[in-house]
């Protein structure tokens, strides 16, 4: 018989004394559950967002939605690194707990336990080297960081579905019954009270505190000069921090030319323009947010051409989507943008940036800015627009 608060005897659940003790790897693996399902919600997004499926429509107002949620997702998963480290501590000696197998539900439980583990550890290392733009493996990092994503939410369920009694038990019951002092000794005469369970959890919320206020710098624009490991919580040309430079993409020749057209095709119609008549098109001016999948974000005034404009040229209007080519090749040289950026007036074919001709860096002679789009998406150096 058991009473309320008393976590039930089972050979595959740790016993309740000291550290390692089911009440505290309950309460971190909560607050972990809550992070990775953050994590994975935000990022499907943003996966649609640059790989939609046939059924997916997105947005573009309010104009800041995508700057919050890609935010939320790295902050969320850089917050997931120091609750894993602690959920690791606490139940380790369970990993190598012998037998390793056993019954069929103890199979499962640790199959289902050894995927998530070394799954997370996967996504959050890969993602925490993408935010610093170093990708020392040969993968392409969308896609494999796309699918490792389902794995741990599907290891994520087996485990939460085995586990459940116990994890209902040790919720229920209080964090410091039972003995709640870890002892450290330096020697066998050494032996005092060193961290409580209270302080365990005290500490991983501190350490998941400063992970966030790390990189929280990034997005949130007061925190820029305490974000001590965002690499890009600083300035950049022209106000704005550069993910991809001119030279980086081979286009400084070509951008700098002065033989540069821009050609806008659609409907069967095309209209081919300079620099100058570009700029003697109507301009407007536009507030809006750069957001990028590494997690920075920051607000700019951008002037331009409305792409509405440009897209009447060829006396297209309405329902369609228009695809944005850039004088950069490879994988970062064409969008397509949503219906719904496509026709908003806030989407502009930029020519200046904070009041001053765009910066080489920053897509000269002339780039897109649209709302609600990742910086990826948001081409520079553009050099033809095709109305689909």
């Amino acid at each position: 018989m058991t009473t309320r608060g008393e976590v039930p005897p089972d050979q595959d659940s740790l016993p309740d004394t000291g550290l390692r003790s089911p009440r505290v790897t309950a309460r971190i693996g909560l607050a972990l559950g809550v992070c990775v399902a953050i994590c994975f919600a935000t990022g499907l997004l943003s996966h649609g967002i640059q790989h939609p499926p046939s059924w997916f429509a997105w947005v573009s107002r309010p104009v800041w939605i995508y700057r919050i949620t890609q935010g939320v997702h790295v902050i969320s998963g850089c917050v997931a690194i120091p609750l894993l480290l602690a959920k690791l501590a606490v139940v380790y000696p369970k990993l190598f707990e012998k037998p390793l197998l056993g019954s069929p539900v103890r199979v499962l439980e640790r199959a289902s336990i050894a995927v998530l583990v070394s799954a997370t550890i996967f996504q959050l290392m890969t993602g925490l080297l993408n935010i610093a733009q170093w990708y020392p493996w040969k993968f392409f990092f969308t896609t494999t960081h796309h699918a490792m994503a389902y794995v741990v939410i599907g290891a994520l369920a087996v485990h939460i579905a085995v586990k459940l009694p116990v994890i209902r038990t040790a919720l229920s019951g209080p964090i410091d019954e039972t003995s709640d002092i870890a002892t450290v000794s330096a020697s066998p005469r050494d032996r005092g009270p060193v961290l409580t369970r209270r302080g365990l959890l005290a500490v991983t919320g501190i350490a998941a505190g400063l992970s966030a206020v790390a990189f929280a710098g990034q997005t949130v624009t007061p925190l820029r000069r305490i974000a001590f490991l965002a690499p890009r919580s600083g300035d950049g040309p022209q106000g704005l921090p550069v993910n991809r430079t001119a030279q980086a993409a081979q286009v400084v020749d070509a951008a700098s030319s002065g033989d540069f057209r821009l050609t806008v095709a659609g409907g069967g119609r095309t209209t081919v323009l300079t620099l100058a008549q570009l700029a003697a098109l109507p301009q407007h001016t536009v507030q809006l947010p750069i957001a990028c999948v590494e997690g920075w974000s920051a607000l700019a005034t951008w002037a331009g051409v409305r792409l509405v404009d440009l897209a009447a040229l060829v006396d297209i209007q309405g329902g369609a989507a228009v695809r944005v080519i850039s004088l950069e090749r490879g994988q970062y040289g064409v969008s397509t943008l949503p219906v719904a950026q496509s026709h908003d007036p806030l989407t502009l074919l930029a020519l200046r940036l904070n009041g001053n001709t765009l910066d080489l860096d920053h897509g000269y002679p002339c780039r897109l800015i649209a709302p609600d789009l990742p910086g990826v998406m948001q081409t520079k150096w553009v050099s033809r627009i095709e109305v689909l």
